[in-house]
């Protein structure tokens, strides 16, 4: 079976707020929410790693058909489990790409986010999004080289959010 090859963020992220699922927006979609002008195929999230939220993040991905996307392409069914961990859990869903990063590759989990983190509004939806300054270092020491591309375009925008909030 075909799957989207592009995420339908707005699809991912309305459905996730409505099974109450607790994440943070980190990655790509979270420098495009603070208005960077660069492409993303795929949802990264960080949820709280407790056993209710990884209830309620199961059985919407269970919802949207998902599989772990790995290299031998079976259909991996994820569980509760995974989402309670560690690890970096990469997914193929009906609504496209979606990776649920326990946590990131510094260590930092949703509760040692939170603090770094704010509320956006994007078409409607309220989200949680990793703030700006967290954002650039993340991408900065990710080591990846198309993180290392995005850092100078978000060092502008955190130039011109400075500037316009001085008097």
């Amino acid at each position: 079976m075909s799957r989207p090859r592009t995420a339908d963020f707005e699809a991912l992220l309305e459905g996730l707020l409505q099974a109450d699922v607790e994440f943070i927006v980190v990655g790509g979609l979270a420098a495009v929410l603070h208005g960077a002008g660069i492409a993303t195929a795929d949802l990264d999230i960080v949820p709280r790693r407790k056993p209710e939220n990884a209830k309620r993040l199961n059985a919407y991905l269970a919802s949207l058909d998902a599989w772990i996307d790995e290299p031998m392409r079976r259909q991996i069914r994820p569980d509760e489990s995974y989402f309670l961990g560690r690890g970096q859990v990469n997914l193929s869903t009906s609504l496209g790409p979606m990776d649920v990063l326990c946590q990131l590759h510094d260590g930092r989990g949703y509760e040692e986010l939170f603090e770094h983190s704010e509320v956006l509004e994007d078409e409607g939806l309220e989200l949680r999004v990793l703030d700006l300054p967290s954002l650039i270092q993340v991408k900065a020491s990710t080591g990846r080289a198309k993180d290392r591309l995005a850092v100078p375009v978000l060092l502008a925008l955190q130039g011109i959010e400075e500037s316009e909030s001085e008097p």
